[in-house]
């Protein structure tokens, strides 16, 4: 198995857009998009619906021409080539195999439509087929697979022409929660033993953080920010990124003190300010910021914290029991709600409860301050 996000990723690009956009009617779809594709990586369009993210991926394709903007592949300029002429291939969500044939002639179509010589078909499908453990089921047809078995035959057909950019267009979307994270594993395993470097389209944030090298965000035709899953969720550069991957917890606050090493932010519905253990970028002054921080890093106790800073105090109104860990809502007095996640790391009774009054703490380098 590969490790995740070990990457076959080089400093060497594959493709890259310039000022891409696309209109349609009036309406930008896609705003002046920048981006770029390294070699072996696995690339996500993370975003909801009518971010943009599948109008790019058509334009990747070539199902859509830009309005502006250019698509370098290898240096050429292919914005404008059609997609039967481009080196890739697209895994569509509805899979989109052919129901009258069996799986091995599904495998086998790109390749005859290619005029290859049969012993080549034949030995190619039957490297495919393996590579994806269908070998067993080419003479089946796709209403007598399960949804992961014809996942593995669209994906088997994708690779089967050996293209140089493999498109997914929500891979997962057609698959129940648990075959979809076993999927999604096995998944980049696949796509990694090939070397192949992919662009995949989502909506689900666990999905991009899990299989992709590097996430685009996106919101309204545009890319908020780029970086690997560690980056887009633990330095979010922006409140729209912060509150779209995972689950944060959000603070207004005031500037009431900044140097270089650190700044001290005053919240009014925290007992006590929040100080961070670092200098932030940004005008001077008493300006206002957000503040966000995950519930995973928020501890509770009983007892108010001896600390001068990075404290606050509510009353648990909800909690839900998930096995490996617990969440809580803990009611702040100005009744703004903070969600705090704790591991269940043994068997013993529950150390808080409903209606208790609660502690809440965090350490400096736990928050991340967003500009307004």
């Amino acid at each position: 198995m590969t490790l995740k996000h070990e990457s076959n990723t080089t400093s060497k690009v594959l493709m890259e857009l310039k000022n891409l956009s696309k209109s349609f009617d009036g309406h930008q779809a896609v705003r002046h998009v920048d981006l770029k594709i390294y070699e072996g990586e696995i690339f996500a369009l993370l975003g909801g619906s009518g971010c943009g993210k599948s109008t790019l991926l058509r334009m990747l394709s070539g199902f859509e021409l830009p309005t502006e903007g250019s698509i370098l592949f290898a240096g050429e300029d292919i914005a404008k080539v059609p997609p039967y002429k481009r080196p890739f291939n697209m895994m569509f969500q509805s899979y989109a195999l052919f129901p009258h044939m069996t799986v091995e002639a599904n495998v086998a179509y790109g390749l005859k439509q290619d005029k290859m010589k049969k012993a080549d078909i034949d030995a190619r499908v039957s490297e495919m087929l393996k590579l994806v453990h269908m070998e067993e089921y080419r003479k089946r047809k796709p209403d007598q697979l399960s949804g992961g078995q014809r996942q593995r035959v669209a994906l088997a057909r994708s690779l089967a022409k050996k293209p140089r950019l493999l498109l997914l267009d929500e891979p997962m979307g057609a698959l129940d929660k648990k075959l979809r994270g076993e999927m999604q594993l096995e998944l980049v395993d696949i796509i990694k033993q090939v070397g192949v470097t992919c662009v995949m389209v989502t909506h689900d944030q666990e999905e991009a953080m899990t299989m992709a090298d590097r996430i685009a965000v996106m919101q309204a035709g545009e890319i908020l920010q780029i970086g690997s899953p560690h980056d887009i969720y633990e330095y979010p550069n922006c409140r729209f990124v912060a509150d779209f991957i995972g689950t944060v917890n959000l603070f207004d606050g005031t500037i009431a003190d900044e140097e270089p090493a650190f700044v001290v932010i005053d919240v009014p519905n925290l007992a006590a300010p929040i100080y961070i253990d670092h200098g932030i970028s940004g005008p001077g002054g008493n300006r206002r910021v957000n503040i966000a921080i995950r519930p995973e890093k928020v501890r509770m106790s009983a007892t108010p914290p001896e600390e001068k800073y990075n404290w606050g105090k509510g009353i648990i109104d909800d909690l839900a029991y998930l096995g490996q860990h617990s969440i809580y809502h803990i009611l702040l007095p100005d009744n703004q709600f903070v969600q705090v996640t704790q591991t269940n790391d043994n068997r013993r009774e529950r150390p808080f409860e409903l209606e208790q009054e609660i502690y809440l703490h965090w350490t400096p380098d736990a928050c991340v301050v967003l500009e307004e």
